[in-house]
């Protein structure tokens, strides 16, 4: 079985994503294969007192990169995002709280 830790690789930080802070819905980088069911135990194991209502997952594909005209294309590396809403008598998490 994997940690949260595992599950949960980092907080997503962008003017979209903190927009949805006041609608307790908060936005994680995930491990690729990750599903809805694990990702909502991690958030409520590593956050407690927080009960999750909606997992939306978005698996973000690699975009094209070069670094000159003469370098063959190449990719960034795929990865997926997880918008995690919670109950409205949920907490919060302190972490996207404190940035707002």
């Amino acid at each position: 079985m994997k940690t949260p830790e595992q599950i949960i690789v980092a907080p997503i930080i962008t003017e979209k994503s903190m927009r949805g802070v006041a609608e307790k819905k908060y936005t994680f980088k995930v491990a690729k294969n990750a599903n809805k069911i694990e990702i909502a135990k991690a958030v409520e194991e590593k956050f407690e007192g927080n009960k999750v209502v909606k997992v939306n997952i978005v698996n973000v594909r690699g975009v094209a990169r070069r670094r000159n005209y003469r370098t063959p294309i190449g990719h960034t590396s795929a990865w997926k995002k997880a918008v995690v809403t919670l109950t409205q008598d949920s907490k919060g998490i302190e972490f996207f709280e404190s940035m707002q």
